[in-house]
């Protein structure tokens, strides 16, 4: 008989239909307005080739190779052992390594997005593991927003991601507002996520909404569909890494005409004078005016004139896209849409002003925030030692090299055990063969993971976990004012067990198993944190019991409401009463701290610095188009790319890219074809879509697919499945922050021919058993 069971993931909240302990299908939840495509797909990935069903230890590395300077990592095959034999592995390596080297030698950085699951957050778990055995090297900031994350306490002050509840929402935008320029655009296909889980999607309806109220949109991309069509928003297609450029020239046009919101600048801003000097030509006798911003960014003059023009005569918001800070020097867009957005005058009126990250998931812009939930309980870490989150390459390299962050001088530590849980760095790091070379520096790779994904095949330990359909736990989104239940669908496959479960073992084998546990089973803590989080929230909640909760798959919270902290309103109103928490109390349009910090790629005020690698540079002459690798509209990242949803996108087995007709017919490239996507760090097969929805000169490759190198082991070699990161430069955005600058790569494109390799990226590697 088939039972239907609510589920919680990233992408949304689904229905699975269970038959006698099996997975048959997975359905929308019945009120998702905009349900994702990737839950019903989920069910490919459940039991198929790639599965880890047992622990499995690299040969070389069981068989006793050099454990420093071994190359054999990504090529090797594995041997499958027992859990008792893998544990002891595990635990031994993890003694040995503190013992010999200190607990800095321990790399706990793991980074993804895991699974949603309010107790089994894998990273959670790990970091709290490897804390209370002694301290780890963790990782800071992410690969998404790591120089937004920097910047913006220098310029607004406050937590790095408080900047979500101080800026306009989505219903506010369509109460009053009329005009939303977006750099970086609005791409809808991003909505479909939420960490943590999400009751239902609302982004479609609430964009829909502004449109129907007359809110005018404007995407300054290179690509058209960044925006939804019912939004019949202007596209403006920018050359890629020059919106920081077509913002000077904008606000240049404000400040001569006298368009600019001078009353707001002088009371709630801080170095505008500064800054308009350089606006103005006189600190390097250029003047950033509409004209010189047009041959930078290949927009029309007219076209940056009239923008500032309708910047400042309407209520304006200045929207800017997580992508464009993904580049060399991304800080700069990021304060540059600050400072234009307080000159535009819409800055802390109602639906007006800044924001950032809209539709990048289903949170931003919709709600302000939620209530706090309870999760496992983290505990302090004993090693002080951090890394920047896209500095692991450079680590693994370069141990006891020193480097600029945010002001500070940081060591490189050498790492000799990396334990990742709940991610996939052979997803989201960049030059994806300079990673490989890296990954062979540590002693011992260990991997939690459900599939044989190229994480797991660079591993010398790797031990199945369960999914999220496989555990019990229930799911708190960003910002989603909703609690939703997840029962266990399914039992885990083959031998596969919990991340907390393996941590539990290890720590009771490491003699710290009640202090891991506190005594508890995995399903008492499940229901000790949403108890917890009931009687935190008290009557005003009004969540049921667990029990209850249970039974009714979901409870909704209470919605955050404002003022809150650091808000543009206040400012506004009184700078004096509500100052920002930055140095100066104001918006830093001129940061003396970070002008002290005396970087050559990042100075005091938003600058235009000429990207590394972009159209307007010498090495398009070798490598002529720009490559886009954003984010993927058929999976989470690299997350279910083994699923139904993600292989019907691909073309004859390769993750597609998209090529302007003009493009394509200039190098002889068919729809439909495979082409080699290459540059000197890397190339790799995709198949061709031919398409006007990019600008020429632009060609776009989702992030995810599953790196398939096609000799393993071998440095260069051809990715057979489309893995946009062979190509993408391992460079900082800046000495700032050190994040990582995917977006800033040239590449060219040409037809691969017959015949094709085969795809190999979900087969398991070759397993003794």
């Amino acid at each position: 008989m088939e039972r239907r069971m609510p589920v919680a993931t990233h992408w949304g909240s689904f229905v699975a239909v269970v038959d006698s302990g099996r997975l048959v299908r997975i359905e929308p939840a019945p009120d998702d307005p905009a349900p994702s495509p990737i839950g019903p797909g989920m069910v490919t990935a459940a039991d198929d080739a790639a599965r880890v069903l047992r622990p499995a230890v690299r040969k070389g590395w069981l068989d006793g190779l050099p454990r420093t300077g071994d190359r054999a990592r990504g090529a090797d095959a594995f041997v499958e052992v027992g859990w008792d034999e893998a544990l002891g592995l595990v635990g031994g390596e993890l003694r040995r390594v503190r013992e010999r080297y200190g607990d800095a030698a321990v790399f706990g950085g793991s980074y993804g997005w895991a699974s949603a699951g309010a107790f089994h957050s894998a990273q959670g778990q790990l970091q709290r593991f490897l804390a209370l055995g002694g301290g780890y090297t963790d990782s800071r900031n992410t690969y998404s927003t790591a120089a937004l994350e920097v910047v913006l306490p220098h310029v607004i002050g406050g937590h790095p991601w408080s900047y979500q509840s101080r800026m306009p929402m989505w219903d506010e935008i369509a109460e009053h507002a009329e005009l939303v320029v977006a750099f970086g655009g609005l791409a809808l296909k991003n909505s479909q996520i939420n960490p943590g889980g999400l009751a239902r999607h609302r982004t479609r309806d609430l964009q829909r909404r502004c449109r129907d109220a007359g809110v005018r949109f404007v995407n300054v991309s290179p690509i058209r569909s960044d925006t939804a069509d019912f939004l019949d928003a202007e596209w403006l297609p920018v050359v890629p890494n020059t919106d920081t450029a077509a913002m000077l020239g904008i606000a240049h046009t404000m400040l001569v005409n006298g368009w600019h919101d001078e009353d707001f600048l002088r009371r709630c801003c801080t170095g505008f004078d500064r800054f308009a000097d350089y606006l103005l030509g006189g600190a390097d006798g250029v003047p950033k005016d509409a004209a010189w911003a047009a041959r930078i960014t290949g927009l029309d003059r007219a076209a940056l004139t009239g923008l500032a023009r309708r910047l400042t005569e309407r209520r304006s918001v200045v929207m800017v896209n997580y992508a464009v800070q993904r580049a060399d020097h991304g800080e700069q867009p990021i304060w540059m849409s600050v400072v234009l957005a307080a000159m535009a005058g819409s800055m802390g009126r109602p639906g007006g002003g800044w924001g950032a990250g809209y539709a990048t998931m289903d949170a931003t812009g919709v709600a302000p925030g939620r209530p706090p939930v309870a999760s496992v309980p983290a505990v302090p870490n004993p090693v002080p030692d951090f890394i920047p989150v896209a500095r692991i390459a450079d680590t693994l390299l370069h141990p006891g090299r020193t480097i600029d962050y945010d002001g500070r001088r940081l060591t490189l530590p050498e790492l000799r055990l990396v334990y990742w849980c709940g991610g996939n760095p052979f997803h989201h790091h960049q030059d994806l063969h300079r990673l490989a070379r890296a990954w062979q520096a540590p002693d011992t790779v260990v991997v939690h993971e459900a599939w044989w994904n190229t994480s797991a095949k660079f591993a010398d330990i790797v031990l199945p976990v369960a999914t999220g359909l496989e555990r019990e736990d229930f799911a708190a989104g960003f910002s989603d004012p909703h609690l939703t239940a997840m029962p266990k669908v399914r039992e885990p496959a083959g031998e596969s067990r919990t991340d907390h479960r393996i941590f539990a073992e290890l720590a009771e084998r490491l003699g710290y198993g009640t202090e891991f546990t506190e005594s508890r089973t995995e399903s008492e803590w499940v229901r000790h944190l949403y108890e917890q989080t009931r009687s935190a929230l008290g009557e005003a909640a009004a969540l049921p019991d667990y029990d209850e909760f249970r039974r009714r798959g979901g409870a909704p919270l209470p919605p955050l409401t404002g003022p809150f902290p650091g808000g543009f309103a206040e400012l506004r109103a009184d700078p004096a009463a509500h100052p920002l928490p930055t140095p100066s109390g104001r918006i830093e349009v001129f940061s003396a701290e970070i002008d002290s910090f005396g970087y050559d790629d990042c100075a005091g005020h938003p600058t235009w610095y000429e990207p590394a690698e972009w159209l307007g540079g010498e090495r398009a002459g070798r490598f002529p188009l720009h490559l886009v690798s954003n984010q993927p509209a058929s999976r989470l990242h690299s997350q279910y790319d083994n699923g139904g949803h993600s292989l019907d996108s691909k073309i004859r087995g390769r993750e597609p890219v998209t090529i302007n007709p003009l493009d394509a017919a200039a190098r002889g490239i068919a729809d439909g074809a495979v082409v080699r996507v290459f540059n000197d760090r890397g190339g790799c097969l995709a198949g061709a879509i031919l398409s006007d929805e990019v600008m020429p000169g632009v060609v776009r490759l989702s992030t995810g697919a599953w790196w398939d190198p096609d000799q393993p082991g071998l440095s260069g070699t051809l990715d057979r499945h489309g893995n946009p990161n062979v190509l993408t430069a391992d460079r900082p955005c800046s000495r700032l922050s050190q994040g990582p600058s995917a977006l800033s790569a040239l590449v060219e494109v040409e037809p691969h021919g017959e015949p094709l390799p085969d795809v190999r990226a979900f087969a398991p590697p070759e397993i003794e058993r």
